[in-house]
């Protein structure tokens, strides 16, 4: 096998990077993910994931883990609802979960990550392992870490998200601007703290189109909620507004005045003592973005081909990132690691530039005058069949 005597180095703990160390350990490889996190118990963000067939749930019954997965999805995740900035009801079809159960089951990203950790190796998880760079040593790297800790790796694979540091040392193309900003808000027990919105959305999910701007939000398994304020403006905004995103009654007022004419039912999610809000300027890389392959690093999943999550396919373009590259580097088709990286680039390029196109195509109808009526007959659609 290629990686015979390699030490592997994933940067990253998401879904990709362990994925990505699973399907590797299962082939014999030696592999350590290196995160920054402190711990395995910290708790994780982001929305649920619908996983599809032929990217996220093919990686899931590669790795063998289709049933630990079937255990923890979540089929009332799929309830939605499309309402207009009033929360007038435009869609409401709490069966479309069976409609989407078998192609595209959803799962909260924490149980998702405690299935995939626990498939792996005891210690195979550095924690507290935040990159912060790493030179050429011997014929692979020496990563360094904000902890003072270092580690020596044959290959490295970058796995560190949409913000990657480590993709700098394969690429200097720049992402750029979707001309939407989106405001993320997290709030748990939502139950007691925005009991209105929480009850509204009856286990599922709610997305609102308006006056080309958009509010989504979903329940988890664990009582809280996600939501997301999503509006087009200029790149430096956030630079520009001079908002405290730590004071809500700042966020209040400037959610009034950006999004005139939004019922006050709103403002249950942005005056709870639960809140915390994270703005998020959306980028994506160029479809045509290429470098020059290098035998002891590549990147997979947002670090290589990050996009807006309006069309639900970054996940899953990067848990198929994880098995075409662990098929690249373990199978017997290729003479050496540089023309097995070669040829897994060529194809996660192209497949990364689809699902962008896609998202960005999704983005406009999402944020147009007639999003409201275009997303109802999308999902009218897809009842239908």
């Amino acid at each position: 096998m290629l990686l015979d005597n390699k030490q592997i180095a994933i940067v990253g703990a998401g879904p990709a990077g362990l994925a990505l160390a699973r399907l590797l350990q299962m082939k014999g490889a030696e592999v350590k993910v290196y995160e920054r996190d402190a711990n395995r118990d910290v708790r994780v963000q982001g929305a649920t994931l619908d996983l599809h067939e032929g990217t996220g749930l093919e990686a899931l019954k590669r790795a063998g883990l289709l049933d630990e997965f079937y255990k923890h999805h979540r089929p009332v995740a799929s309830k939605m609802r499309l309402v207009d900035s009033m929360l007038n009801i435009a869609f409401d079809d709490h069966d479309f979960a069976s409609i989407t159960a078998e192609t595209r089951p959803e799962i909260d990203r924490a149980p998702l990550r405690d299935i995939l950790l626990n498939s792996l190796k005891p210690d195979t998880v550095i924690w507290d392992s935040h990159f912060v760079a790493m030179k050429k040593e011997r014929s692979g790297w020496r990563l360094h870490f904000k902890s003072g800790s270092d580690a020596y790796a044959d290959l490295v694979i970058a796995a560190d998200g949409a913000n990657s540091k480590v993709r700098s040392y394969l690429s200097d193309i720049k992402p750029i601007y979707s001309g939407i900003t989106l405001i993320e808000g997290n709030i748990h027990n939502a139950a007691k703290y925005s009991p209105q919105l929480f009850s509204f959305a009856k286990g599922g999910k709610v997305m609102a189109f308006d006056k080309e701007q958009f509010i989504g939000y979903g329940t988890k398994g664990d009582g809280s909620i996600m939501f997301v304020l999503n509006f087009k403006t200029p790149e430096n905004w956030l630079e520009q507004s001079g908002i405290d995103f730590n004071n809500k009654e700042e966020v209040l007022a400037w959610f009034k005045k950006d999004f005139p004419g939004w019922s006050n039912d709103w403002h249950e999610f942005l005056t709870n003592d639960a809140v915390y809000f994270i703005p998020r300027p959306q980028y994506y890389f160029p479809f045509n973005q290429h470098w020059k392959t290098n035998e002891s690093l590549t990147i997979i999943g947002d670090a290589a081909h990050r996009m807006p999550p309006y069309a639900g396919e970054g996940a899953n373009v990067a848990l198929q990132d994880a098995f075409e590259l662990a098929e690249c580097l373990t199978g017997n088709q290729f003479a050496d690691i540089k023309t097995a990286i070669a040829h897994f680039e060529k194809g996660m390029v192209a497949r990364g530039a689809e699902a962008t196109k896609d998202t960005l195509e999704n983005s406009e109808r999402m944020f147009s005058k007639t999003a409201l009526t275009q997303m109802t007959a999308f999902f009218n659609q897809v009842k239908e069949r």
